[in-house]
């Protein structure tokens, strides 16, 4: 399971396994990967499988051979299971947050926020377990019932990202499970520990025997589950291009595909807006968790009458967030989650600035006054054209750009020139001009004069355009994806 060894700095390596029907094992091939704090490089966090094909198919005949006796057992029975999970995530709260902290890098009172919103979603989905039904219908025959049941698909992968390294993957796990589903989850390889613990909460709540496995890697073993004939459907959130090359290896075999992906968020400010309100919600939507959520946001659409007001409070409150380590109760801005993204970022950025956008502030790595990791300067672009790369791609970082628009009309065509539709808000003191933007911008999770960011754990977490592909997660929708319709007609 897990052999903790000391670090120099004090804190403990964690050594991760697979989980494979009732075993902790390493990768079949014995190779393994460190994993490094972002926001303390000397932290080596853990070690974990470098797994393969056989482990993957390994796991999915764990999960296969599992299914019939999972799926007897009854939702009902599977959500009091569901249940005993949140419970002792619960109990666990502490030790989630600081490994989430140390494999991710979020400040400590973001990954406790996390817990608490992972725990609220497994609440959720544990009493839709009395819920999980059909419906009977009228039959053209006398001495007829007719009637619709929901059934589940089979095994599914569940492929996960690294800025929710507990949420999204509980709120894959859970409704997986409580569907009749067995699974095999593939969390991203730069935070293992937090899915060992998530797994071991699950399997001391009765998710045991092959129900619920865990696979570490890369590529490979992503592709080995798409590829797997036994696999009914895959949930994965990631990237549009990631996304797209999973449902494409699947179509030929129909393979069930529910795809959360990426987003390039907008907030339209108008001219008649409280500006503080505004610049508060922006900069937590734009700057919290280092600006790594789908939802984040990314894009300030504000009016020529009053952008250069809202830059200047902008500016001063990006400038004035004390940036370190997420388990420094001062900071207020944590890393990004590697190197690879903190280049993202810095190129991004320095595109952005050779095609004409000024830095008003931030712009550049942090070195001085931050222990040695990947920090990125809380960085406000203005000048920003909405055709440029910065205002079209995601940078998934702590970098805002600011675009100026002329009215409600222009701004709405400023949001909705993206490909991804995943989240937006709109600030306004006109009841009616944000009722319009309700309707008529493209994204799924829509706000108004408040953060841009997520919805409520019972709400859909749902994108449009190529933000998604897909049933809707964290909501009644999602049995749309775990389960199938079947129907019945019986004469009596």
């Amino acid at each position: 399971m897990m052999v903790p060894r000391r670090t120099a700095g004090g804190r403990q390596t964690a050594e991760v396994r697979n989980r494979i029907a009732d075993q902790w094992c390493d990768a079949e091939s014995g190779r393994v990967q460190e994993n490094r704090n972002p926001g303390d490089l000397a932290d080596l966090v853990s070690r974990s499988p470098d797994s393969g094909t056989a482990d993957v198919q390994a796991a999915v005949g764990a999960a296969q051979r599992a299914l019939p006796a999972w799926r007897a057992l009854g939702p009902i029975r599977r959500g009091e299971i569901v249940m005993r999970a949140a419970r002792l995530i619960d109990e666990r709260r502490e030790e989630f947050a600081e490994a989430v902290t140390r494999e991710q890098g979020k400040l400590l009172r973001e990954a406790l926020g996390e817990v608490d919103r992972t725990v609220a979603l497994l609440e959720y989905t544990a009493g839709e377990g009395r819920r999980l039904g059909g419906a009977t219908l009228p039959a053209d025959d006398p001495r007829t019932l007719a009637l619709t049941r929901r059934e589940p698909i089979g095994v599914v992968g569940l492929i996960t990202p690294w800025n929710f390294p507990l949420a999204i993957p509980a709120w894959k796990v859970a409704p997986a499970l409580l569907s009749g589903c067995t699974a095999v989850l593939k969390p991203s390889p730069l935070t293992p520990l937090t899915a060992m613990l998530l797994v071991e909460c699950f399997l001391a709540a009765g998710a045991g025997g092959g129900v619920l496995n865990l696979v570490y890697g890369g590529r490979e073993v992503g592709e080995v589950l798409v590829k797997d004939p036994v696999v009914a459907g895959i949930s994965f959130t990631g990237s549009v291009e990631v996304g797209r090359a999973i449902h494409t290896a699947g179509a030929p075999r129909f393979l069930r595909t529910q795809l959360e992906m990426g987003g390039k968020n907008a907030a339209l400010v108008l001219a008649d807006a409280d500006l503080d309100l505004a610049a508060d919600s922006i900069v937590a939507g734009a700057f919290g968790q280092a600006g790594q959520r789908c939802s984040a946001t990314s894009r300030v659409v504000v009016d020529r009458a009053v952008h250069d007001e809202l830059v200047r409070k902008l500016a001063e409150r990006a400038a004035a967030l004390q940036v370190g380590g997420g388990l420094d109760a001062d900071s207020r801005l944590g890393p990004v989650v590697s190197a690879d993204r903190l280049l993202a970022c810095l190129d991004g950025t320095r595109q952005a600035l050779a095609e004409g956008a000024v830095a008003v502030t931030g712009g550049d790595r942090l070195t001085e006054g931050v222990p040695q990791g990947y920090f990125m300067a809380p960085t406000v672009l203005t000048g920003v054209r909405p055709d440029s790369y910065i205002a079209q791609e995601e940078i998934f970082g702590p970098v805002l750009s600011v675009l100026v628009c002329d009215g409600f009309e222009d701004g709405l065509r400023i949001v909705n020139s993206v490909r991804y539709g995943m989240a937006a808000a709109i600030f306004t003191a006109d009841t009616s001009l944000a009722l319009q933007a309700l309707e008529r911008v493209d994204a799924g999770m829509l706000h108004v004069n408040r953060p841009g960011v997520g919805a409520y754990p019972h709400m859909p977490h749902i994108g449009a355009k190529e933000s998604q592909y897909g049933p809707a997660e964290c909501s009644p929708q999602v049995w749309d994806f775990y389960t199938e319709w079947r129907t019945a007609c019986i004469a009596y």
